[in-house]
């Protein structure tokens, strides 16, 4: 008996009590080690674990997330999501008010004690600020503290270790000295050390929450785009019902000024609809009845009234919030490096902290500089700023570009665009309008033009190729009835063929022609017509010239690819004559012509075996291998097909001018993740060893440098918002 094979899955849990990069990897190595798991990532910007396993039960993953001394859940909704941040925020901000004034306080003692000392003795003077900080420590602190016990007990450590550990140490020493005598009253306590390392980094985590709150705005935006409530018609009433409860079937009427609740057709009435929510494009397109209507789209003049064919889940705007869900918590290939690092990061600050205290005091230095020397190694490090650098910067990008109407699937895809030096397009569809028209037919002696066409388009009744089709409706067009057929057969890239009233009809390229019925076709295909060859009987009957339009903006979107220093290459089945005459009016030098669907993915390869980066920009259906094939698969969509799974990205709008858009903004993303990458590597490289050598003592020492950790991660996320303000 065979094992029932499972099918891959993917689940997204929430994960709490992560402090810095290295949570992440311990979180990642918990899961991973999950029978039954093939990966986990985990997002710290985003405090989400996206997994993929074959049948592993939710509580199996938590638990390991707990064992590994975390919380887990399941993904809780984007509504739910903003309430815990919100609660979050107000937490913090009551931690740091608290915090803030009792340690303006122990400044304000210790800066005035002087003024005391003829009333009040320096002893007592120390109890009260011992007063004033437990609170601080214990209260205030008490997250960090809590966080670096769970990692104790775990045998590991991370950023609340580093800030309980420094903490800690300037408090049982002040503690000690004030309640321990040590036979001298000129002693020096660092009770405000440790208050205002624990009040200026719960400000850090005060500001950090509150901007990386602001990286998730996307979804936010996409999420208010659908409506509380629909007017739904029944027996002639319209009644107002909570989105939730629609049903496929349902009519549901939309007023002037209303968002459409979930997609349909329209049944009754027009109107223009405002779909740049969807598209990125901001005119109004005109909805006429038997329209598809699209969840989260405006409605701007007319009232109608449509009927619901995709709910909940199944709507595009939900298929687009997953989307830029998944990419906003997907991993970019540069973040491992600061992963690696992360990881290992916490135990070598340790272990520089103690060599840092045991050097000074073995020089003669005394334990109380040493102490606050190693105190100051434990604070200014930040692991923080290493683990927001890459995620923060993601996850503004992805929805950045999905307010564009670019919707890039994960971070590979946004890494990998910026890298792109080549960039190969496909003709039908993406730089033309997909829609053919027959222009011209040439039929040889003996045969009448309209007789072509009726056997033409008999022939290719039942094909679902654009130039069949093209046919077809110009026959019909032609009000000419259409013969019955038998012994259909396609041959891709060469053409099809049929038997029609008895005889023989074959429609395809020059091939299939003998060379007197070429001459003609030269004009056409020099002026970037498709000419159609057909025989009858094994004869030549004549041809039929077919045009595509080329899209009002492919020659200012391939001269904006060029711009951007990319070689753009131009990929279609056509003969060589018609693809060199459609290169020549887009100003294209290298064009691939008379190239089967089959074999594009092999001209992408080439171009690869060339050391090149390859962007493949296609319809996402015929052109699936080679999207796949390329290092970036950018397809167009019709507007409503997102779910083309050999794409990185997908433009919406189906504009031209996007595929550009979305390399500058791979490009500005890739900026901002290097800007903050050197930041946080640059930061710690330079400061740890700095404050070891206790230079940062004259200028305040522990306290500036708790102020510095704050400012890194800050620094790191409010970097990474620079992208909300990026524009085509």
């Amino acid at each position: 008996m065979t094992k029932t094979e499972h099918p891959m899955q993917t689940l997204t849990l929430s994960v709490k009590g992560m402090s810095c990069a290295a949570c992440v990897a311990r979180v990642e190595d918990a899961l991973k080690t999950i029978p039954g798991v093939a990966d986990a990532q985990v997002n710290f910007a985003t405090h989400q674990a996206t997994v993929h396993h074959k049948a592993v039960l939710l509580d199996t993953l938590v638990n390991a997330v707990s064992n590994a001394g975390y919380e887990a859940s399941s993904h809780i909704s984007e509504d739910a999501e903003q309430i815990e941040r919100t609660t979050e925020y107000r937490n913090l901000r009551s931690l740091f008010i608290t915090a803030a004034i009792l340690s303006t306080l122990i400044m304000a003692t210790g800066m005035t004690h002087t003024m005391w000392s003829a009333n009040i003795s320096p002893h007592h003077i120390h109890i009260l600020l011992f007063a004033l900080a437990t609170p601080v420590q214990f209260l205030c602190g008490w997250r960090f503290l809590k966080g670096a016990w769970a990692t104790l007990r775990h045998r590991t450590a991370d950023m609340n270790s580093l800030i309980a550990a420094g903490t800690l140490a300037a408090y049982f020493y002040s503690a000690a000295v004030t309640f321990v005598p040590l036979g001298t009253q000129n002693i020096q306590t660092y009770f405000d050390t440790s208050a205002m390392i624990i009040t200026l980094v719960l400000l850090g985590r005060l500001l950090e929450t509150r901007a990386r709150g602001r990286t998730s705005s996307a979804i936010r935006k996409l999420l208010d785009l659908r409506p509380k409530t629909a007017r739904i018609v029944r027996n002639g009433r319209d009644v107002e019902t909570p989105v939730e409860h629609i049903q496929v079937g349902d009519h549901i009427r939309v007023r002037p000024g209303e968002n459409i609740p979930v997609d349909g057709l329209i049944q009754n009435g027009h109107s223009a609809i405002d779909e740049s929510m969807l598209t990125g494009e901001s005119m109004p397109v005109d909805k006429q009845l038997g329209d598809k209507v699209i969840g989260g789209t405006r409605n701007t003049t007319g009232s109608f009234i449509f009927k619901a064919t995709q709910i909940g889940a199944d709507t595009v705007l939900s298929q687009i919030i997953d989307l830029v869900r998944q990419a906003q918590g997907s991993k970019a290939p540069i973040q491992h490096l600061a992963d690696r690092v992360a990881s290992i990061f916490v135990p070598i600050i340790f272990a520089i902290a103690l060599l840092t205290c045991a050097l000074w005091w073995i020089f003669g230095f005394g334990i109380e500089t040493a102490l606050i020397n190693a105190v100051v190694v434990l604070i200014i490090a930040c692991p923080c700023a290493m683990g927001l650098a890459t995620p923060t910067a993601i996850a503004v990008g992805t929805g950045r570009g999905a307010q564009l109407g670019i919707l890039i699937k994960g971070g590979d895809a946004l890494e990998n665009a910026h890298r792109l030096n080549a960039i190969v397009l496909d003709k039908t569809g993406t730089l033309t309008e997909g829609k053919p028209t027959v222009i011209d037919i040439i039929p040889a002696e003996n045969y009448h033009r309209d007789h072509i066409l009726k056997l033409a388009a008999s022939a290719e009744k039942g094909s679902e190729h654009p130039l069949g089709e093209a046919i077809v409706r110009a026959a019909q067009e032609a009000n000419l009835s259409l013969h019955p057929t038998t012994d259909f057969e396609a041959k891709p890239g060469v053409g099809i063929a049929a038997t029609v009233d008895g005889q023989r009809v074959v429609l395809g390229n020059s091939g299939a022609m003998s060379d007197r019925a070429k001459y003609p076709a030269e004009k056409l295909e020099a002026e970037g017509k498709t000419v159609v060859f057909v025989t009858v009987d094994h004869q030549p009957a004549g041809l039929i010239a077919i045009s595509d339009n080329l899209k009002a903006d492919a020659a200012q979107a391939v001269q904006d690819l060029q711009h951007l220093g990319l070689k753009v290459s131009l990929v279609t089945g056509d003969n060589a004559r018609t693809a060199k005459a459609i290169g020549q009016q887009l100003n294209i030098d290298q064009v691939f012509a008379e190239v089967l669907p089959q074999d594009k993915a092999h001209k992408i390869a080439q171009l690869q075996n060339k050391n090149m980066n390859v962007g493949m920009v296609g319809d996402g259906i015929n052109d699936a291998p080679a999207l796949a094939q390329a290092n970036v698969g950018i397809a167009l969509s019709s507007g409503t097909d997102i779910a083309i799974e050999s794409a990185g990205m997908i433009l919406m709008s189906g504009n031209l001018s996007a595929i550009a858009t979305s390399i500058r903004l791979s490009r500005q993303t890739m900026r901002i993740i290097r800007q903050n990458l050197f930041w946080a590597f640059a930061y710690n490289t330079l400061l740890i060893p700095i404050a070891a050598l206790g230079l940062l003592n004259p200028l305040g020492g522990p306290m500036l440098a708790a102020a510095a950790m704050a400012l890194s991660s800050v620094s790191v996320v409010t970097n990474a918002l620079r992208l909300q303000r990026f524009s085509p």
